[in-house]
């Protein structure tokens, strides 16, 4: 049968389907005329035959098909504009273990594209290869490049060389103030200088510390200018990111950073360096929090937050630079709150450490986030104490949630008394969370398995969390549970054949994009982190952590952080969407606005994270 009566039909088809779409129109045409065309009645099986001369990259037109590995485990359901067949791209001899047979759920059509062909295409059009990648973390990351143009990244990925000033004002030690400050007006035209002595940097003085602790306090102008420094001064390296900057600037509270490379400094990066870019109005804005009064006060800055992600967002800055900042944020408006409750409620009357849990705690923060939050008392703190840290976390985290953080439906907060205790009764619950790991311990665990001491005593925290790797080393058990409880559920391979959609508030059928492949991932790196014994609470950090012990391939690692960094760019999207038309972010996704770009590459996620899963119950509970 010649197929060029259906040549008009198959153009119009491969035209709408990514990747095919991306090549040159020309390009398409000469792959449309050397497609064939295959038919899978229900249940009939495709052969493969890995040693033939040719093979295929296949599309379903119509149908529906399921893909299992050799071992019986589902890879993948598939259907129309979907593709498949990339595995044996290259020509190869197959390896067994990344063989998966094809069967036909429905009677499904199919087109068949001659990898010699395709091949032909792509060494003409060079620049498209990553698009047809055996690798998922190449296909990916294509889908990532297409959006994302080094101009587009934003300041927040460039280097602090690319901003600083190459000009920074450098005296000694024993220069007296006066000379100081006309070495910076006068010569360098600078506001700040480098404090030297021994070729070492000691300290720093800006202007805005002469007007401070010079002119208001009436400081002798002729002394040494090291007597009133800051001595220790944070700095920063040319090769440095600007966002690691932006990040000192603000937990440090400091306008300006000297740069130094090779223990001398070479520039000064100040804040006005960054008033020019739109993107960090988030350092300005954790300036104005800082200063805030009350609580209606700070409500009204969550405007500006939301601002501030629509911006990140819209410029397609990657996702953990997005979650960091955001991070930042929350972190500036809990300080803050806990801060105005001192105030209110006096001098605390014992030593106290407030720890946050979550995605705050792994500085995964998004727009939507709510709280997670507890406090460690020391032991010894009496009724009257405890009811007195009570109130005043209550009138934290009532804050929180009118500054645009919701209070955790699952009361895993500092409010709620069971998580307001001594350090005993703390060890205790870890006790019992570690060795009888039931569903509800094990959901307790799970929350406080990544802590930040954020204000207070550090060293309450500190031997919360020894106790807490101690018990999970000493009892393997929890391990185990924790890895069947974590790949229970199984990522969406099935979504576009409506099998895993749920009901939303609005009584339509949507992914849970949180749910179904985010926390799947989160789960995964936090029983990594505890296999390898990691203190680290970011997901991506807690993969290398686990790569660099072994538990992981170097490949499986980078897939698994691609899919994750990329499912993560879809859920910011979808609610960048929700802020524009004027709805409360969520974390469900209408499958219906995935175009078959999308469809693809949330695919690829996917089968990364059931592999993942499988691997992991390999590793942790059948092994």
């Amino acid at each position: 049968m010649t197929m060029e009566p259906l040549l008009p039909n198959i153009c119009d088809f491969i035209a709408h389907v990514s990747p095919l779409n991306a090549l040159p129109a020309d390009a398409q045409n000469d792959i449309a005329r050397s497609i064939s065309i295959s038919y899978l009645a229900v249940g009939e099986t495709l052969a493969f035959d890995i040693a033939a001369r040719e093979r295929y990259l296949y599309i379903v037109r119509t149908g529906s098909l399921e893909q299992r590995w050799s071992d019986g485990v589902l890879r993948a359901r598939l259907g129309p504009e979907d593709l498949f067949g990339f595995t044996f791209l290259e020509g190869i001899p197959g390896n067994p273990e990344d063989c998966y047979n094809v069967t036909a759920i429905e009677n499904t059509l199919l087109y068949q594209i001659p990898h010699s062909v395709l091949k032909q295409v792509l060494h003409a059009h060079p620049q498209y290869a990553t698009h047809f990648s055996i690798n998922a973390h190449d296909r990916l990351n294509s889908a990532m490049d297409v959006v994302w143009s080094d101009e587009d990244k934003g300041m927040f990925v460039r280097k602090v060389s690319d901003l600083a000033s190459g000009t920074v004002s450098v005296v000694e030690a024993s220069t007296s103030i006066q000379e100081t400050a006309k070495q910076m007006r006068c010569v360098d035209r600078c506001s700040t200088a480098v404090i030297m002595e021994n070729d070492h940097i000691i300290g720093i003085i800006s202007d805005r510390d002469m007007t401070r602790r010079v002119v208001a306090e009436g400081f002798d102008i002729t002394r040494a200018v090291k007597e009133v420094m800051t001595a220790a001064p944070v700095t920063v390296s040319s090769g440095d990111l600007v966002m690691h900057a932006v990040s000192l600037m603000m937990s440090h509270g400091v306008s300006s950073l000297p740069v130094v490379d090779n223990h001398q400094p070479v520039g000064l990066l100040t804040a006005s360096h960054l008033v020019q870019h739109h993107r960090v109005q988030a350092i300005f804005l954790i300036e104005r929090i800082s200063h805030c009064q009350s609580v209606a006060e700070l409500a009204t800055l969550q405007v500006e937050r939301q601002a501030i992600f629509e911006a990140l967002v819209q410029g397609n800055l990657r996702s953990g630079v997005v979650e960091m900042v955001m991070s930042m944020l929350m972190d500036a408006f809990t300080r803050r709150l806990i801060e105005l409750a001192l105030v209110e409620f006096g001098e605390p009357p014992c030593e106290f450490s407030w720890i946050i849990a979550g995605s705050h705690a792994r500085n995964e923060v998004h727009v939507h986030s709510d709280q997670d939050s507890a406090i460690i008392l020391p032991d010894g703190t009496g009724l009257e104490e405890q009811m007195w840290f009570l109130r005043f976390a209550r009138s934290v985290c009532l804050g929180l949630d009118q500054c645009g953080y919701p209070l955790c439906t699952g009361n895993f907060m500092a409010s709620e008394r069971r998580w307001c205790q001594p350090l005993s009764v703390w060890l205790a619950c870890i006790r019992k969370w570690v060795t009888n790991p039931e569903y509800t311990q094990l959901l307790n665990a799970t929350v406080f398995l990544e802590t930040r001491a954020f204000y207070g005593n550090t060293w309450l925290h500190d031997a919360f969390q020894q106790a807490l790797l101690t018990e999970i080393s000493a009892h393997p058990g929890f391990l185990r549970s924790l890895t069947r409880d974590a790949t229970s559920t199984s990522p969406p391979l099935g979504i576009f054949n409506n099998l895993v959609l749920e009901k939303s508030g609005n009584d339509s059928k949507t992914l849970n994009i949180k749910r179904y492949a985010l926390t799947l991932i989160i789960d995964l790196s936090r029983i990594y982190a505890l296999a390898a014994g990691c203190s680290e609470t970011h997901t991506e950090a807690r993969f290398y952590a686990a790569r660099d012990k072994g538990l992981m391939s170097a490949e499986g690692c980078t897939d698994i952080i691609d899919a994750f960094r990329f499912l993560t760019r879809q859920r910011f999207n979808h609610q960048l969407s929700q802020l524009r038309k004027g709805l409360a972010p969520d974390n469900h996704i209408d499958p219906r606005e995935f175009g078959s770009f999308e469809r693809k590459h949330l695919k690829d996620a996917f089968r990364i994270i059931a592999r993942q899963q499988e691997l992991a119950r390999m590793l942790f509970v059948k092994g």
